[in-house]
């Protein structure tokens, strides 16, 4: 018996190998992934370069401590301030650490103009992670079940209705900053749409507030661009990073620019293993292999191609509500819980999730062919038309 806290709901598997797009349980049997650790494993399994370039730094040194210069570390920030646009870059180990950064820093930055209570604005289904600061700025109840108090500080509108945000700025003077999901994953593959993005900026900028992007999902290429934001030309003042960064080495990262540059001072914030040589050097062949395979266009054509497929697919089946997506994020929503299908997915050797429990959720590597695209409709199409006949 395992003394592992029971904290997730396992399938019934576990996995001993895999190879591009495809994962091996114990028995031999082969599984397509389209899930690709959630979000993570943006160059797919065992590619050759990751690989290597791992084994390279794991024989030289693992870890230091911030304590000293990482010139890996070094070389990873300006390549992502150079990619987003930003100014500073700090590194973190996951998403939520990134997004308690971003946190503390709209805070600080609220104190120093003078804000005694400062508060961020959230949205309505958003996901932001699972510390006590990221769980208070999440909208989910469940997930918030059970851990009152939550952190004071924040204040919640529907997602994309600007009228509500400015409703609050009218009433609110202590706001500092607002938090947003250019896609929202968890809450069920849900986009925040270019006008709404331009005229958040604006609000933002009239205000003299943050404007902070949770990228942490739909970032590092997934959305057909290296971040979400860049669709609508918009510049956000925090930018958060985590899950496909390293390719499943941990990793994760806040970066900023403008007036939320050149708050933290030494002592304000730190992470012991955020940054170390391992994982700035997976972050690095990440953002390189994305570049020189062309993996940010693979996942516009990939991604439009699994979206026709399956609207053709479900072009006469009822029950299908929405067919949504950027790029290798993709989210069909159904008129009904599905969690079901998770299983049955499994059985039949695919690898999908189902969110906001009638949301499938498509999440495939980065490197995705066109013949495994086919081969997920193929998998996925039967198994919901069947749910759907129920």
């Amino acid at each position: 018996m395992s003394h592992l806290m029971n904290t997730y709901a396992r399938l019934p598997v576990a996995f001993s190998h895999g190879e591009g797009s495809w994962l091996v349980d114990e028995t031999g049997k082969r599984y397509l992934d389209a899930l690709a650790g959630i979000a993570v494993s943006t160059l797919g399994h065992n590619h050759p370069r990751l690989v290597r370039a791992i084994a390279q730094q794991a024989a030289c040194v693992l870890h230091t401590s911030n304590l000293y210069r990482i010139p890996l570390q070094e070389e990873l920030s300006d390549r992502l301030a150079a990619l987003a646009g930003m100014d500073e870059v700090f590194f973190c180990n996951s998403g939520c650490e990134a997004n308690e950064a971003a946190i503390k820093l709209a805070r600080f930055y609220g104190h120093r103009k003078g804000v005694d209570q400062p508060t961020i604005i959230v949205m309505e289904n958003a996901f932001h992670g699972r510390t006590m600061a990221t769980l208070s700025a999440t909208g989910n109840r469940k997930a918030q079940a059970g851990f009152e108090p939550l952190v004071s500080g924040f204040v919640r509108v529907p997602y994309k209705d600007i009228e509500a945000i400015r409703s609050v700025a009218a009433h609110n003077h202590n706001v500092v900053a607002v938090m947003l999901e250019m896609i929202q994953g968890e809450g069920g593959i849900h986009i925040a749409d270019e006008a709404f993005q331009r005229e958040l900026r604006a609000v933002c900028d009239e205000r003299g507030w943050l404007l902070i992007c949770d990228e942490v999902q739909c970032g590092i290429g997934r959305t057909g661009q290296w971040f979400g934001f860049q669709s609508a030309g918009v510049l956000p003042d925090v930018v958060t990073l985590a899950k496909g960064l390293g390719s499943g080495v941990p990793i994760g990262a806040c970066l900023t620019t403008g007036r939320a540059a050149k708050l933290f001072g030494p002592g304000n914030h730190g992470s012991t293993f955020g940054g170390n040589p391992l994982a700035c050097a997976a972050a690095l062949e990440t953002l390189a292999t994305i570049e020189d395979e062309a993996l940010t266009e693979n996942a516009v054509k990939i991604g439009e191609t699994i979206r026709s497929s399956l609207r053709e697919a479900f072009a006469d089946a009822r029950g299908v509500v929405d067919i949504r997506g950027r790029g290798l994020m993709i989210g069909i929503e159904l008129d009904r819980p599905c969690g079901e299908l998770v299983g049955k997915a499994l059985e039949a050797g695919l690898l999908i999730n189902v969110t906001a429990e009638r949301v499938i959720r498509l999440l495939p590597p980065l490197n995705f062919s066109d013949q495994d695209a086919k081969l997920l409709v193929e998998r996925l199409a039967p198994l919901v038309l069947e749910h759907l006949a129920q």
